[in-house]
């Protein structure tokens, strides 16, 4: 793909300055409430000028004749939005004294979906606010040596779609980095969006180049709605007959309104980007003549980010609808969402049987492996790896993006794998394939560049075992953690009582009353089990209950090797819960099949063979009184990629590191030299 990265004519940097002007009025981090709205108005005006007067005079001739007026003025203008006021963005400035109640009457009269993207950036506050402080005509129009906003020209035919959204990005970027925000929240850097593109569309270049053909795209987290242009830009690229009909959701109601803006200067159903929160409004569940299912999903949610204000509505659906709802597989843990918008976007893939769907989805370290099996994160993990869903992990570049330095990944999941793919996880080394940036964004000091796109791209397509690529089958990355037992060897005696009374005078669940009765048991007792000395305690010993009898059993028992196992009423022996441990044993090397409960699975000859033989050779020659509890086994799921790509790094010589510390203290001999002289 193509890559375009200049800034059309420094437009970024003039409305950058204009900012300026509302330097003491505003506080730094609200200089964005002002000059992003004007920045889509301005936007609009450029797009609706030539077509305005035919539109005018459109309404004057239908008003009171139909009643739905909309759809054909759209025609008329020629885009999906319109404004009917008489006066434009230049003309605006001719009644200075007006200019507040003017451009009011003049955003009233865009449609209602106009309307609706500049109410979502609260801008009429802004206008009042602009005119007490008066900055109202200053920022409209012109300051000193500052050109006007009403003299920039955002026409598409000077700023195109995409140079335009790098200027929305550029100028988002700018005001969050005022405001300690995260800016890497509303937008992605548009050469890992390529990138993820094009993995995202790879498997599918042969079908997207049918002409005529029409396919659908979903981002639940779509910001500014980078990843959809992009995607839409690729697809013309292989085929220009083709139609990408774009969908998506975004809870941030700026960016929500500046994509909504890019959707209907490009022609196109602003209607589908819905406003409000993926996990407890979805608003693309089929409803409204909005899909509920879709060929492509991709998305780069927020990580690391906690769910807990939404806690009560997603753990409620996964409760009351498990798997037929969004969130059957499980809940990962409250301090990270993330894996909670891949289960959204699975129930957004179409059945395998109609076509299927592709997703492609961001993440950090964290979904990889966080969570012991059986936790929630392990279970989604499971739930998708057992379904063959899992196509490929990528290893990208840290500090690639602009709000944080860590390590992402790519993960392609898909329910209609290739062939040669079935049953099988591509893992991909992308960590060193970057250029360094001559100037760093917030945390962004690394670049993937056109080359290396296309490099990566080829190792994803090529599905070939090298230093940067390995495949696995899905089994290598699951194992069955279970519970290794050894036996209880104990006794309990009245005189080891005494003795740990004796240092234990202040024990706070041993109240005074409690210490003094146990302290008069004069007697020298031996016991065989804890439920004797219990008894016993309780004849002699009434007021010695609950916390105390616990804490009394513990100051009576002895431990030790030589003594014999403990064993229950039934003969069965007790496990000793303080030397418990824990082991994951492999998987048997059998195809991965998906249970709700595992249960029935772990119970089979091949899955009970495998722990058998572990502990056989792994266990037994070391603790031979060890033995398995079969009802606390859990399967869990791991992928730990970057162990795959582990490169081993000898230590230097020592002889070399004691040369180089030697040249080093002379240095520093002659530098103190220097400095006495």
């Amino acid at each position: 793909m193509t890559q375009q990265t200049s800034m059309p004519n420094n437009h970024a940097e003039f409305i950058w300055s204009i900012a300026n002007l509302l330097r003491g009025d505003y506080k730094q981090s609200e200089y964005g409430k002002v000059i992003l709205p004007l920045t889509v108005l301005r936007r609009l005006d450029c797009v609706s000028e030539p077509t305005k007067q035919d539109v005018i005079a459109r309404k004057k001739e239908l008003t009171g004749r139909i009643d739905n007026i909309e759809p054909i003025l759209r025609k008329v203008a020629g885009h999906n939005f319109y404004n009917t006021h008489t006066l434009t963005f230049k003309t605006l400035l001719d009644d200075p004294q007006n200019l507040a109640s003017n451009l009011r009457a003049y955003i009233a009269e865009f449609d209602p979906e106009a309307r609706d993207i500049i109410n979502k950036f609260a801008f009429d506050e802004q206008i009042t606010r602009l005119y007490r402080a008066n900055l109202i005509y200053k920022v409209v129009a012109s300051f000193k040596v500052v050109a006007s906003f009403a003299e920039i020209d955002l026409h598409p035919n000077t700023v195109s779609n995409l140079e335009m959204g790098y200027l929305y990005e550029e100028l988002i970027r700018r005001f969050s980095e005022l405001s300690n925000e995260t800016a890497g929240e509303h937008f992605t850097p548009r050469e890992v969006i390529r990138l993820m593109v094009n993995l995202l569309f790879n498997q599918d270049n042969h079908k997207l180049a049918t002409p005529g053909i029409i396919q659908t795209l979903y981002d639940p987290a779509c910001g500014t709605g980078g990843m959809l242009s992009v995607a839409e830009e690729y697809l013309r690229e292989i085929n220009p007959k083709a139609t990408l009909n774009v969908f998506g959701q975004e809870l941030n109601a700026e960016t929500y309104a500046v994509c909504r803006s890019d959707m209907i200067l490009k022609g196109q159903d602003a209607s589908s980007i819905y406003f409000g929160n993926t996990f407890t409004d979805d608003g693309h569940n089929g409803q409204n003549g909005s899909p509920s299912s879709f060929d492509y999903c991709l998305a780069n949610p927020p990580f690391g980010v906690e769910w807990k204000k939404y806690q009560a509505p997603v753990k409620q659906e996964h409760e009351q609808l498990g798997f037929n709802g969004r969130f059957g597989a499980g809940l990962p843990r409250i301090s990270d969402g993330s894996m909670l918008f891949l289960q959204h976007m699975i129930s957004k893939m179409k059945p395998a049987q109609l076509g299927g769907s592709r997703i492609a989805i961001v993440f950090n370290g964290s979904p990889l492996f966080t969570g012991s099996a059986g936790s929630g994160e392990s279970e989604i993990r499971r739930w998708i790896i057992e379904n063959d869903w899992l196509e490929a992990v990528v290893a990208l570049p840290d500090q690639l993006f602009y709000n944080t330095g860590i390590s992402t990944y790519f993960w392609i999941v898909t329910n209609r794998k290739s062939d040669q793919r079935r049953g099988k996880i591509h893992f991909i080394d992308a960590r060193e394939l970057y250029t360094p940036m001559r100037k760093s964004l917030g945390n962004k000091r690394k670049m993937i560049s056109d080359e290396q796109i296309k490099q990566i791209t080829k190792l994803y397509s090529d599905f070939q075992q090298n230093q940067n690529s390995k495949i696995f089958t899905n089994q290598a990355f699951g194992f069955m953690r279970i519970t290794i037992e050894r036996p209880l060897r104990a006794k309990w005696s009245i005189d080891k009582l005494q003795d740990a009374l004796k240092t234990t005078a202040a024990n706070d669940k041993i109240n005074n009353t409690q210490h003094q009765e146990l302290s008069a048991l004069n007697i020298t007792k031996d016991f065989d089990s804890d439920a004797e000395l219990k008894k016993f305690l309780k004849e002699t010993a009434p007021n010695v209950k609950g916390k105390a009898l616990t804490e009394t059993v513990k100051l009576a028992t002895a431990k030790s090797q030589e003594f014999s196992a403990v064993t229950n009423s039934r003969g069965k022996t007790t496990p000793d819960p303080e030397i418990r441990d824990y082991e994951n044993v492999s998987l048997p090397q059998l195809p991965t099949i998906w249970l709700a409960d595992p249960d029935s699975k772990l119970q089979t000859q091949p899955y009970r063979a495998a722990v058998d033989e572990y502990m056989t050779t792994e266990v037994l020659p070391h603790i031979p009184d060890a033995w398995v509890d079969h009802t606390k086994t859990k399967i869990g799921y791991e992928i730990p990629l970057t162990r795959h790509f582990y490169k081993y790094t000898p230590p230097r010589p020592v002889p070399g590191i004691d040369t180089e510390i030697a040249n080093l203290d002379d240095e520093i001999k002659e530098l103190m030299q220097e400095m006495t002289v």
